[in-house]
């Protein structure tokens, strides 16, 4: 890992703490982000490079980031048989 990589987490903490209130992330997003770009992770680095990448991938798609947040709430309340398919 380099001096400016850093963790998941952190990348959310520093993310939110520098973002105004509409451009605040979830870990589900950064999750999804990250499966999204995957060669911009290399080695799962995150580090203040990927802001602006993440920061344009995130309005690129504002009803997406409240569908993920949705099934991050939802999915800690289903029980086995429901599923939204039914």
């Amino acid at each position: 890992m380099t001096d400016l990589a850093m963790k998941k987490e952190q990348f959310l903490i520093d993310h939110n703490r520098l973002s105004p209130e509409n451009m605040q992330a979830t870990f589900a997003l950064l999750t999804k982000f990250q499966e999204e770009k995957r060669p911009l992770l290399k080695d799962n680095e995150w580090s203040h490079k990927l802001r602006i990448p993440f920061i344009l991938w995130l309005t690129s798609l504002p009803k997406q980031k409240e569908k993920i947040e949705d099934l991050e709430v939802k999915s800690e309340y289903k029980t086995y048989p429901y599923s939204d398919l039914w």
